[in-house]
């Protein structure tokens, strides 16, 4: 019989990656939240949905609310030191794939820019020359288009935002991104310069283009490189599909 939480989880369509019992490992849709909202308690999130049903449980990372992909939890005191610590030492392999505008040169590099707190948007992160909390983003295009890039990128440090800041201030902002970019959503008809509907075009992507695909850790209670990886959703995979065919995508590899 299946428990409650694979309905609760289906429910919000949050896919199971990996459970046992030390750690529990979910794929997260964009718009739900991991932690509660400072603001609104009441938002879904994901650590709520867990702790009803599982009791206790710990955070061992986050991601935005915006951006999809894998997030990884712990399910004993035990299970969470350990994977903080590799986490802290910066063993863990994250990998991001994210859609930019413009294609980034040099096509493969380290951006490293310090990161501090806006002064006069709390809710916003800036880069800073002095002050600030070293921050590194490694970055690799693998598949440009005209006026975009397909990017794979390896946060190094942890900070609230990086990639988008990091992204941001180099010229090539995440397509969507309503705090570090235009915010704007992205149409087919933005490249398909034949485009004709009678109806009201709906977007194919309206948030940020940010997914968190891989994820590598030693498993805390074996010992054993667990790799888990999250294809591109549904909303991504059509937007770069309609790039690939409207704007002459190419690998870049």
């Amino acid at each position: 019989m299946k428990r409650k939480l694979d309905w609760i989880l289906r429910s919000h369509n949050v896919g199971l990656l990996l459970e046992d019992d030390d750690v529990i490992a979910l794929e997260k849709p964009a718009g739900l939240l991991v932690l509660p909202d400072r603001f609104d308690h009441h938002k879904p999130n994901l650590y709520r949905l867990l702790a009803e049903e599982l009791g206790s449980i710990f955070v061992v990372h986050r991601i935005d609310r915006e951006t999809s992909g894998i997030i990884l939890f712990a399910k004993t005191a035990e299970s969470h030191a350990a994977l903080n610590t590799q986490f802290e030492t910066r063993t863990v392999e994250k990998v991001y794939q994210g859609l930019v505008r413009g294609i980034p040169e040099p096509r493969e590099g380290t951006i490293d820019l310090a990161l501090a707190e806006s002064e006069r948007e709390p809710a916003k992160m800036r880069v800073v020359k002095r002050g600030g909390k070293p921050s590194q983003t490694r970055y690799q295009v693998v598949e440009v288009f005209d006026g975009y890039a397909l990017v794979e990128l390896q946060p190094q440090t942890g900070r609230t935002h990086q990639i988008r800041v990091h992204l941001a201030a180099v010229g090539h902002p995440i397509v969507g991104d309503p705090l570090y970019g235009d915010g704007q959503p992205f149409y087919l008809s933005s490249v398909k310069r034949s485009y004709r509907s009678t109806d009201e075009e709906k977007p194919l992507l309206r948030r940020t283009a940010l997914h968190a695909w891989r994820l590598a850790f030693l498993h805390p209670g074996t010992g054993i490189q667990v790799r888990l990886e999250a294809d591109l959703p549904k909303d991504l995979r059509s937007t770069v599909r309609a790039l690939r065919k409207y704007a002459g995508g190419s690998s870049a590899l």
